[in-house]
């Protein structure tokens, strides 16, 4: 484990994003399997071992990675509808949030949007308040949703 993320750590530099979900995670994931039938095959264990190791893993990786349930239309026409009933400016700093998908700091965002940082955030923080009180008003149990 130690090895994996000593090695994690000195690629994360150079990663790229496919624009897939969880694009480190999986980059992890390879590099652990990777490095662990390195060292099994340094102990010369048996092909057919090992072959059955890495289906395991690979299982193990494609459950990890999926999603925990499938997608529910009705809440996301719920999630879509509040955020077109935002105000201007809170709408405005949580799409350019979303957009970004955490791959631009804050401060890059809020220069985009002729915002300071700080008034960005407070932006983010009233449009999601407003979104989770509209979802409530439509009869969404957040915390069942996100539990």
């Amino acid at each position: 484990m130690q090895e994996t993320l000593l090695r994690v750590w000195q690629e994360a530099p150079r990663f790229v994003p496919d624009g897939r979900e969880n694009g480190l995670l999986r980059l992890a994931i390879r590099i652990g399997r990777n490095f662990a039938i390195s060292q099994l095959r340094r102990r010369r264990l048996e092909p057919a071992l090992i072959e059955a190791l890495e289906a395991d893993a690979q299982a193990a990786e494609d459950s990890a990675l999926a999603p925990a349930r499938a997608s529910d239309p009705l809440l996301r026409r719920r999630i879509a509808e509040c955020l077109r009933r935002l105000a201007r400016q809170p709408g405005r700093a949580l799409a350019a949030r979303l957009d970004s998908g955490g791959f631009e700091p804050d401060e890059t965002l809020a220069a985009g949007l002729r915002m300071r940082r700080n008034t960005f955030l407070q932006n983010v923080t009233r449009a999601r308040q407003l979104v989770a009180a509209c979802l409530e008003r439509h009869g969404v149990d957040l915390a069942m949703e996100l539990g």
